[in-house]
């Protein structure tokens, strides 16, 4: 009887051990579980174009089997580019981003939608976005002929660009730009002109990509970064030098843009530098000698190609004061773009302006524009001959 006394006694004294010693709130863990439920839940997809209405982040994965890689259509610097064609059977190209969590995700949330704001012809839209710790991704519009340094350099080179469609590529793309810088609200610099960010869609119209978001992925947030964000062959040496950005390295990347559509040769190619050739050339007046065979072929009138030449040395002089602005740019190569309707009579613009065998330096070619009865062309409002000039002036002065 002692024995069963004590052992009962013994079976109560533990019973109570193990109830004070039980945590006061039971309920507390599974709370904590239904407070992080990171790992169940699907990531958001936010719709940012009436494209992408209707879809879910589960469609995506559906379409593209989980992202899969034959769905990938490119790499960047900063992310593999896939196709997904959406239920309504269009296309949308997503950009699956390499760099983890931006450090401020609600200020990379802002950047995206100011950019899925924008819409100008030349410029890419971004129509949606999912950021989550599985990967984020930017769903932007579908472009058929892919980047500029694609047709001009890729290993297929499958198609030719004649003379008027990289005309027209430059000019649109000079567009999309002078859009970024003077009619954006905060203006926008791109930080990376280049010809991997300059998108064709199926009638070789130049879309810009990859703008607005550099911010957000990049280590410093402040103008001033000791962090150079570019890519070699097109980094303004001010910029490099000083760390100060303005729109101007835009303008200096875009020059080499133009001499890239101009030769058809890379920004950087084993050592050489571009930019560096066609100075050595122009200083010896060997400059037409770079041009691409396909421009020689199919160019009507090689004083609009010198004219170019002027505009891209000009675009990537040393100092950024000396630089045009976009605005400018976009002028110049529009007057240069042929009318779209079938012209009978002759072009207005004097023969002295665009014939390349009259003048033996094309630094000299604008001195023409100083005579009074050429200012009044026909062809060309005032201020784009006096723009000109200006151009004239500062190319003849010894180019940096």
């Amino acid at each position: 009887g002692i024995f069963g006394i004590a052992f009962g006694a013994l079976v109560i004294l533990i019973m109570i051990l193990v109830a004070a010693c039980r945590p006061h709130n039971p309920t507390h863990f599974p709370d904590g579980a239904l407070d992080k439920p990171v790992n169940y839940s699907t990531p958001k997809l936010v719709i940012l174009h009436m494209n992408m209405a209707l879809h879910v982040y589960e469609d995506i994965m559906r379409m593209t089997e989980n992202l899969s890689e034959k769905y990938i259509i490119g790499y960047g610097a900063s992310s593999t580019v896939y196709k997904c064609v959406l239920k309504n059977c269009k296309p949308v190209a997503i950009k699956r981003l390499y760099s983890h969590y931006p450090q401020c995700l609600k200020e990379f949330e802002t950047e995206l939608e100011t950019v899925g704001s924008i819409k100008h012809r030349n410029l890419v839209s971004l129509q949606g976005y999912s950021l989550s710790s599985s990967g984020n991704l930017l769903f932007y519009d579908f472009m058929e002929n892919g980047s500029l340094w694609d047709i001009l350099h890729g290993p297929t080179k499958k198609k030719k660009l004649d003379w008027d469609t990289r005309l027209k590529i430059a000019l649109g793309a000079a567009q999309g730009l002078a859009y970024l810088h003077h009619d954006c609200s905060p203006r926008i610099i791109h930080r990376d002109v280049k010809s991997s960010n300059i998108l064709l869609d199926k009638d070789f119209e130049a879309h810009l990509t990859d703008f607005g978001i550099a911010k957000s992925l990049c280590v410093s947030k402040s103008y001033t970064s000791t962090y150079i964000m570019g890519t070699i062959g097109y980094i303004d040496p001010e910029y490099a030098r000083t760390s100060r950005l303005t729109e101007k390295s835009d303008v200096y990347s875009f020059g080499i843009v133009l001499l890239e559509l101009l030769t058809g040769r890379k920004a950087v190619d084993n050592e050489c530098n571009l930019h560096h050739l066609i100075l050595s050339k122009t200083a010896n007046n060997d400059v037409m000698e770079t041009v691409d065979p396909e421009i020689s072929a199919t160019c009507k009138d090689l004083g609009a190609v010198k004219k170019v030449f002027q505009l891209a040395l000009l675009c990537s002089k040393r100092q950024p004061t000396d630089r045009p602005t976009m605005h400018e740019v976009s002028r110049v190569l529009g007057s240069l773009v042929p009318a779209p309707e079938p012209q009978k009579q002759p072009t207005s613009i004097p023969s002295a302006l665009l014939s390349s065998a009259k003048v033996p330096c094309y630094k000299d070619e604008y001195a023409n524009l100083k005579t009074p009865h050429m200012l009044n062309c026909p062809s060309m409002s005032t201020s784009d001959a006096q723009l000109f000039l200006k151009f004239g002036e500062v190319i003849s002065q010894n180019s940096e």
